[in-house]
């Protein structure tokens, strides 16, 4: 089963094409790096995918069922990119609040956020309103939250954006634990190290079009990283576009 679907997908804000015709899908228990540079439509991607707006033309499909459908979000964890923290809040009621969205009560809810901000390193800081806290925890906490109830898909948005490198590492270790254990795993990231580390496929996105998608091994030309390989095919999706063969306008 796959655990979510985009086909024949297009997305318009207006006369701006941020999405165009795209085709995508990803395997249960795979990890998956979706890549693309700025204005690629890579967010746009995540917002359909995760219902905060409908497409324009085509149909996504996650768990099976249209992402408006709030049973399509059961079991999905998602970190964005700019976690919005409600800052009269402390962690652990804010942890507590998203353990009984995921469905949890009583001492299973206070076992699991136990569990998750031991885990991401902020148990010591359950008191403290969210605030007040630096860009590096606030991140530690989004990751506990998405962790939550042991999701079977992590939706993840520039993941280690304001970690320091101990905290990115962490954060892979996390990640690549997650995936171990059956989880999915789609991720945003300009980090192009994380993708290869953790990823074993790669959709590459430009100018709201898939460019390339398949196995992280059958993108990455011989001798080539993936940084080389992502700038080769960005550059042959404009070169492609320029030429009159339909590129995003």
């Amino acid at each position: 089963m796959n655990a979510f679907e985009f086909s024949a997908v297009s997305k318009r804000f207006g006369t701006r094409v941020a999405l165009d015709g795209v085709e995508l899908a990803q395997t249960s228990g795979s990890a998956l790096g979706l890549l693309g540079p700025n204005g690629a439509g890579k967010t746009t991607a995540l917002r359909l995918l995760l219902g905060f707006v409908p497409a324009t033309r085509g149909r996504v499909l996650l768990q099976g069922l249209d992402p408006r459908d709030p049973q399509s979000r059961q079991h999905v964890g998602y970190l964005p990119e700019r976690i919005a923290l409600p800052g009269r809040m402390t962690v652990e009621a804010f942890l507590k609040l998203h353990g009984r969205l995921a469905g949890l009560e009583g001492p299973a809810l206070m076992a699991e956020v136990e569990r998750v901000a031991e885990r991401t390193g902020v148990a010591d800081r359950r008191a403290d309103r969210l605030g007040g806290l630096s860009k590096g925890l606030a991140q530690r906490v989004g990751f506990a939250q998405a962790f939550l109830a042991e999701p079977k898909i992590l939706i993840l948005d520039e993941p280690t954006s304001g970690l320091d490198p101990i905290g990115m590492r962490e954060a892979r270790e996390w990640i690549e634990a997650e995936h171990a254990r059956g989880c999915t795993v789609l991720i945003c990231s300009h980090v192009l190290s994380e993708i290869e580390r953790i990823c074993d496929r790669v959709a590459i996105l430009g100018e709201g079009r898939i460019l390339v998608e398949g196995a992280l091994d059958s993108i990455v030309a011989e001798g080539e990283e993936l940084e080389d390989a992502f700038i080769r095919h960005v550059r042959l999706g404009a070169a492609s576009a320029a030429g009159g063969t339909g590129g995003v306008r």
